[in-house]
């Protein structure tokens, strides 16, 4: 990788990796800001030089580009072109247990998960593997179809300082699970139509993000495959990257 100066170089490199934590850490795996340049700056507000500013305009200016929480509980990048892979080795998950040191492919997938895998999300929440907050969020989403982050609390009656956590941990789940993606950013509106404070990130269903022809080429790539392609390019990326890593940076 080359040392990246602006985020036009930011999103040249983020495709020629394919997918990379979103902040300093790699998380044992591989972050894109281990290459930025003395210039790049956190949180100064300019739309070239800031990582964070670099999270939405992603999602504003490309569509081949998704920002969330997919890994680890943080934030990181996935492009079209490997989404597949990583939507479709979920479907290695639930098959019985294995040891933890068993990473072959075969066996990998076959620990618990919370990545999106054969069963509906209501199916998923009555064996008790999805919050309530999650399945509550996800049916208003399946609703409006987009809605941003204080309308879900406010349909979902999560409106309280009391229900901050457990909200939180219920967009990181279904972000992690790819059943919701991030899709933008808005503001709250008054009254009389303006808008006011804090940007909130907006939602909206995974299928929907990424369209049809996207989800397709996701359903129909082959498990074990998606698993080994990912690894190979994890490890091209970072060789020292442990097994165990890797294999909770791929099935969740």
């Amino acid at each position: 990788m080359r040392t990246i100066c602006s985020f036009d170089d930011f999103v040249q490199d983020l495709r020629e990796a394919g997918f990379s934590m979103g902040g300093e850490k790699d998380g044992g795996i591989f972050a894109l800001s281990a290459f930025f340049g003395p210039q790049i700056r956190w949180h100064t507000e300019d739309a070239q030089t800031d990582p964070w500013e670099w999270r939405i305009r992603v999602l504003q200016e490309y569509r081949d580009l998704s920002y969330g929480k997919f890994f680890f509980g943080n934030g990181g990048y996935i492009t079209k072109e490997w989404f597949p892979g990583f939507y479709a080795a979920r479907r290695l998950m639930g098959e019985g247990d294995v040891t933890l040191g068993d990473t072959r492919p075969e066996n990998v997938g076959k620990q618990r998960t919370w990545r999106r895998g054969a069963k509906t999300l209501e199916e998923e929440y009555e064996d008790g593997n999805v919050s309530r907050e999650a399945l509550v969020v996800y049916r208003l989403l399946q609703e409006y179809r987009e809605l941003s982050a204080h309308q879900l609390r406010q349909y979902g009656g999560f409106a309280g300082k009391e229900y901050g956590p457990v909200f939180e941990r219920a967009l990181v789940q279904l972000q992690a699970g790819f059943y919701i993606s991030i899709c933008g950013q808005a503001r709250k509106v008054s009254r009389k139509g303006e808008e006011y404070g804090w940007f909130s990130s907006v939602f909206c269903l995974t299928e929907d993000f990424w369209g049809e022809e996207v989800m397709r080429e996701a359903e129909k790539t082959d498990p074990a495959e998606a698993y080994r392609r990912l690894e190979a390019q994890i490890r091209k990326l970072n060789p020292q990257a442990k097994p165990g890593r890797i294999r909770k940076f791929i099935l969740g």
